[in-house]
């Protein structure tokens, strides 16, 4: 996901009192975590001996500020706080020279510290076949741009959809209408009320390639010199398919390996595991210019349900499958750990 902030400053002019003329305070009021803090502003128009700023702010944290300079100077004091909205209350009181009366004036003012504004969607809440995405953004929603394009290259939805300030944590809604062709990209780009953004692009869907099975020794992990023929065809359907469907984004390329269930859990997982790297291993010596990523699965995650020890040829398998992310499986045993040969 890539996240971009617009740079937000607000400029708020406080009042003064009689001896305006020596001085002018300013503040620059949001900022975003990591950019910058809120900060006060004290211009100062006539000579002064100096100033000090003692405010309390809204949490009951006590903020003691000094300064002082030339006329035409002006001090920036950092307002150092955490993440969020407060409200800080006070006074500046200013030092004159040859001993005149100090003045003062009171200061009450409001900022805001952004942190990374983030939008979060999850794998179930995209649901294509009803033509609809669900996220929820960290801070009230203003408005998301919307992009869902068609592998026909058309546009099934290009448009703004209005939150009106959903509180944060909301679940926000988008749909759109049917469109010719498979979804290949959804692009969200969300704002919060001031104006920060966010955004991500969903690739909702992968390839299962079709392939004719490697055929093992039993025991082995070894790709016998028969079998390679089977692989230079699968080979083929995968460059084929990453032909077709490389223009939309940057795509990989997942081995999965399953055994039947004679032999031990154990067993079979790891030499699911070590056929699965052979086959992803010669992909990549083969030429494959995408990352390979593979996984064992062992007899967990059976086509065909079976009794234990039972030698079921449509068990003993492998899955190559092309995505943009990692892909979504149904029936996985536990959280795959995606390794490269």
């Amino acid at each position: 996901m890539s996240v971009r902030f617009l740079p937000v400053v607000a400029l708020l002019s406080l009042p003064l009192p009689a001896f305006a003329e020596a001085i002018r305070v300013s503040l620059e009021g949001r900022a975003a975590l990591g950019e910058g803090v809120p900060t006060l502003l004290v211009h100062i128009e006539e000579p002064i001996a100096g100033f000090e700023v003692k405010l309390k702010r809204s949490d009951g944290k006590t903020v003691e500020l000094k300064g002082g300079g030339k006329p035409g100077i002006t001090r920036r004091l950092a307002l150092e706080q955490p993440e969020g909205k407060f409200h800080y209350e006070g006074e500046l009181t200013v030092q004159f020279p040859q001993g005149a009366e100090p003045g003062s004036m009171p200061l009450a003012f409001d900022t805001e510290l952004y942190g990374p504004l983030k939008l979060e969607v999850r794998r179930e809440d995209v649901d294509v076949a009803a033509r609809k995405v669900r996220f929820t953004l960290s801070r009230p929603a203003a408005k998301t741009e919307v992009t869902v394009l068609m592998d026909t290259g058309k546009k099934a939805f290009a448009g703004d959809v209005d939150f009106k300030g959903a509180p944060a944590g909301t679940p926000l809604e988008v749909k759109w209408l049917p469109a010719e062709g498979k979804v290949m990209r959804i692009s969200l780009r969300a704002f919060d009320t001031s104006d920060y953004y966010t955004g991500v692009d969903l690739f909702p869907w992968q390839v299962d390639v079709p392939h004719e099975e490697v055929g093992f020794p039993s025991g082995r992990s070894d790709i016998p010199p028969s079998e390679k023929g089977k692989l230079d065809a699968s080979f083929k359907s995968i460059t084929e398919a990453l032909n077709k469907y490389g223009r939309w984004a940057s795509l990989r390329l997942y081995v999965l390996g399953h055994t039947d269930t004679v032999g031990s859990t154990e067993d079979n997982r790891e030499l699911s595991l070590k056929r699965a790297k052979s086959i992803a291993a010669w992909f990549r010596q083969r030429g494959l210019k995408v990352p390979v990523f593979y996984e064992g699965f062992g007899e967990q995650a059976p086509a065909v349900s079976t009794p234990d020890e039972t030698a079921e040829a449509a068990n003993r398998r492998a899955e190559y499958i092309i995505a943009v992310e990692d892909p979504s499986l149904t029936n996985a045993p536990f959280t795959p750990r995606w390794r490269k040969p």
